[in-house]
């Protein structure tokens, strides 16, 4: 199936996506600022540059969207046009994800996956419900807890 928009609306629409400060991002930190968690965002001197850094937990927490990190569920598919370029983008995507996380294990970091369906679309939690789960984890204090959160399940 053709695009719906032309290719310079489609330009325009993908420039304006962000990496940083995305709405499942900010829903995340609202919450746990809310329920008294104090964090650094963004941190660059850490491996992978996690969306939120928690030294006092040694803990670091990544929320990431479906699409640009390749995750196998309803909201990821495939882009019809430039197959190649998108498969190689969000592959490199993955390995490097791969690398940050095993690193920062390495360092004794505890390392926590948020993905974008677990608050969107049909399998979604509410985001009560998904703060819990961070809230439990970020306690359990245990430094072999490091979990993924997705739709539907925590695995």
């Amino acid at each position: 199936m053709a695009d719906v928009v032309d290719a310079a609306t489609r330009s325009r629409m993908m420039s304006g996506i962000r990496g940083k400060n995305t709405k499942p991002e900010l829903t995340i930190r609202k919450a746990l600022h809310a329920r008294g968690f104090r964090y650094r965002i963004h941190c660059k001197d850490l491996p992978g540059n996690p969306d939120l850094c928690l030294p006092k937990y040694r803990a670091v927490i990544f929320v990431h969207g479906c699409f640009w990190h390749g995750h196998d569920c309803h909201l990821f598919k495939w882009p019809k046009t430039r197959p190649e370029f998108w498969k190689q983008k969000i592959e490199r995507n993955q390995a490097v994800d791969a690398a940050a996380r095993a690193q920062l294990l390495a360092e004794g970091w505890r390392v926590m996956q948020i993905w974008e369906c677990s608050m969107k679309g049909r399998q979604a939690a509410e985001v009560d419900e998904v703060v819990s789960r961070v809230h439990l984890w970020l306690k359990s204090g245990d430094p072999e807890a490091n979990v993924t959160l997705k739709a539907g399940a925590e695995c």
